[in-house]
């Protein structure tokens, strides 16, 4: 008997029936002689809905606030789901996150799990219940409630897998697996059998919300065997593996995309060594997220412009910590441009397949599609490019790497 972990997003929970589907999901493994632990979500768009309300009551409402509010969400789900298990006759018990033993470093609304303290769990398992467990929330050594960020439902799951030592954990979802890109918007992409850890984690970090960076990261680090599958449908999902199989050999095996991006420039900077350590390590102490950089200087004037993205999310909240440290940052000024976007083309074989990058810059440039900054690693490239082209880039990267070959699966 093995420990299973599942894990529900909120669209696959977002109505009692689909509740009811979950519960029929969970036992189906205790009946294959599993123990089974399940993370779910908030209900369908309940944290939009909460977030909303609380933005009319403040623009910048309270990190701190906002973690009690938004962990009410999932507080709601593991009830119900725990009541429905036990109306079908299955005995299950329901925890929020910090009753589960997750522990958190001290901060709000984007933590990350320090420690899983197990023994709740192991001793509900052994007595043969299905144990419901909150995902996106914790609390820290002083008592205080936090979340893990959007998507922290995900990392719950695995954190969780690696903590029990499961099996595997499979992270049910409303697609059928990961696809080449997002089937919403481009016909042709076809869904992987695997997928590297790699390459999901750049995937995922570029703007793919199948899952969740930190998710990733945990079952790399701890080797959990991870696989993405339909919360409806009985097929085959995604295997999430160290070694992905090559279809077809494929050089770039995913496009992803993600809108809502921001150049920022900072003008005058000074050119002294450690000027840029100053204002990364500054953004970085704010939890400010910095992508993409650009750095050109100027040496008659000794000056440096310094050029990067980050989430239009985060452009006031740039602005106002660059504007407080002016004086020691010794900048002239700040630019930005909006209503930007990110695309990015990922594969692993592209370490030992060079050209690569210069094959996605001719596309663009055949689809008349300005870039405005470039980013590359061993097995991605990323280009910003004005948001109204975003969906015409992805389209024709995915026709000129031939992801539409991929048989459909």
């Amino acid at each position: 008997m093995g420990i299973i972990v599942q894990k529900f997003g909120g669209t696959s929970v977002g109505s009692v029936e689909k509740i009811r589907n979950v519960a029929e999901r969970a036992i189906e493994e205790v009946n294959n002689g599993n123990q089974v632990v399940v993370v779910v979500s908030a209900m369908g768009k309940t944290t939009d809905h909460l977030v909303s309300m609380a933005k009319e009551i403040s623009s910048y409402p309270s990190k701190r606030e906002m973690d009690m509010l938004l962990t009410t969400g999932e507080q709601i789900t593991i009830s119900l789901l725990a009541m429905t298990l036990k109306e079908l006759g299955q005995e299950a018990i329901s925890y929020t996150g910090w009753q589960a033993g997750i522990e958190t470093e001290p901060i709000h609304s984007n933590a990350r799990i320090m420690n899983i303290e197990t023994g709740k769990i192991l001793d509900q398992l052994k007595q043969g219940k299905i144990v419901v467990v909150a995902g996106f929330q914790g609390w820290t050594a002083d008592g205080e409630i936090t979340t893990l960020g959007r998507g922290g439902s995900d990392t719950t799951a695995v954190a969780l897998a690696a903590a029990l030592k499961a099996e595997k954990c499979d992270i049910y979802t409303d697609v059928t697996g990961v696809y080449t890109t997002d089937p919403r918007y481009v016909e042709g992409a076809r869904k992987l059998l695997s997928v590297s850890y790699d390459e999901m984690l750049e995937l995922a970090n570029l703007g793919a919300g199948v899952l969740h960076p930190r998710a990733v990261e945990f079952a790399k680090n701890y080797k959990i065997p991870l696989q993405v599958r339909s919360s409806m449908e009985r097929v085959l999902g995604t295997i999430i593996e160290e070694e992905a199989t090559m279809e077809q050999n494929l050089v770039v095996r995913g496009i992803a995309f993600e809108d809502g991006i921001t150049r920022v420039t900072i003008c005058g900077l000074s050119g002294k060594i450690g000027t840029l350590s100053t204002v990364f390590t500054t953004l970085a102490k704010h939890h400010i997220n910095v992508d993409i950089i650009i750095q050109s200087m100027t040496q008659e004037q000794n000056s440096t412009s310094l050029s990067f993205s980050i989430k239009s999310d985060d452009v006031k909240e740039t602005l106002k910590v660059l504007n407080t440290y002016k004086e020691q940052l010794d900048f002239s000024h700040v630019e930005t441009e909006t209503d930007l976007a990110k695309v990015s083309i990922v594969g692993s074989g592209m370490v030992s397949n060079p050209g690569v990058a210069a094959e996605m810059f001719q596309v663009l440039a055949e689809n008349d599609i300005q870039i405005k900054m470039v980013s590359t690693s061993e097995i991605k490239v990323s280009t910003v490019v004005a948001e109204a082209e975003m969906l015409k880039a992805v389209k024709a990267l995915h026709n000129a790497f031939n992801l539409e070959a991929v048989p459909a699966v």
